[in-house]
């Protein structure tokens, strides 16, 4: 379980930390993909998926059932490689996005949304410490593929429905931007429930309208964190001016919020839920970030929770989800 837990960590944040090579117009890109193809998402609803995984003991709700959907962005799966951004026909990293991200986060929607996951071309995870140009090329590659991706979802499946946006990593890198062009000045905001976009750096001054949500009801807003272990101090431009809300009371409220036997966490498999001791605050720095204290074993090397920022909380999440969508639908 350890080595796992490490290799996920590893997978996300400690990989491949140098440029490329190469310079961004030296190289031949991969092919764009077409969305009208199934096999350019990782998860779409009414087939079997990796998203579709459940927590013990719940049954499975027919897509047919669920009147919302979810867009979710998954995070930097390409970690080394030639290319400043991954091809969707490299099979490995293909593989990788479904068993971890998809499966761990995506997964948290499936009680109460229909899951729409498209695969695209992510930059390299070094692009988060490039600071030349191509770096900015590279995830704005990968930017245009998640809104056409976006765009072929409002045209050809949700269809004028209620959906939820949501990522995590360089998938809220791009979901931000998305909010920005797409929802923020637009009529799409009023069928936005809400958007869970988690472990980057969001705050209010990137929108006219949008706003980081304070309580567990309200919708047409954000959500947003970034966790690290209690009474570590992160520095650097990762978390300066972000906002987070306290995903244990859907608030900026910096009090201490102790929970003795939290049964919530998901590690790296949705069906094992752990009952653990937990605390969490927002702390106030450069920006706000999640202080988070747990007695469970396998986090307790390390001080930035990034991979977790999820599972940390999954059934919390998958909670608030519903009752979101129900204020919305009230709201009516």
């Amino acid at each position: 379980m350890n080595r796992l837990v490490l290799l996920f960590s590893l997978l996300l944040i400690t990989s491949a930390l140098r440029a490329q090579k190469t310079s961004f117009f030296e190289e031949a890109h991969p092919e764009a993909p077409d969305y009208s193809l199934a096999e350019n998402w990782s998860a779409l609803p009414f087939r079997d998926d990796t998203a579709d995984e459940l927590p013990k003991g719940e049954s499975w709700i027919s897509d047919s059932l669920k009147t919302v959907d979810v867009f979710y962005v998954h995070p930097t799966m390409y970690q080394k490689g030639p290319l400043w951004n991954a091809g969707l026909d490299m099979k490995k990293i293909n593989r990788k996005v479904d068993r971890l991200p998809v499966r761990l986060q995506a997964s948290v929607f499936n009680k109460a949304c229909r899951v729409y996951a498209p695969r695209y071309r992510q930059a390299v995870v070094g692009v988060f410490y490039d600071k030349s140009e191509d770096g900015d090329r590279a995830l704005d590659l990968a930017y245009q593929d998640v809104k056409r991706a976006f765009q072929y979802f409002l045209d050809n499946y949700s269809k004028g429905r209620p959906f939820i946006i949501a990522g995590h990593s360089q998938g809220t890198h791009h979901t931000r931007r998305l909010l920005q062009e797409m929802i923020d000045t637009t009529e799409l905001k009023e069928r936005m429930v809400a958007a869970y976009v988690i472990g980057f750096s969001v705050n209010d001054s990137m929108y006219q309208n949008l706003h980081m949500c304070q309580d567990a009801t309200e919708t047409g807003c954000y959500l947003s964190w970034m966790s690290y272990k209690e009474g570590f101090e992160p520095s650097g431009w990762w978390f300066e001016n972000t906002q987070s809300v306290n995903p244990l009371t859907w608030n900026s409220d910096t009090a201490l919020v102790f929970i003795p036997n939290y049964e919530g966490t998901v590690v790296l498999n949705p069906k094992r839920k752990f009952y653990r001791k937990m605390s969490v605050r927002v702390k106030q720095l450069d920006g706000q970030i999640l202080w988070v204290k747990t007695k469970a074993p396998w986090f307790s090397m390390m001080k930035s929770l990034h991979i977790a920022d999820y599972g940390l909380f999954y059934h919390s999440i998958r909670e608030n989800i519903s009752t979101r969508i129900d204020a919305y639908q009230r709201g009516k």
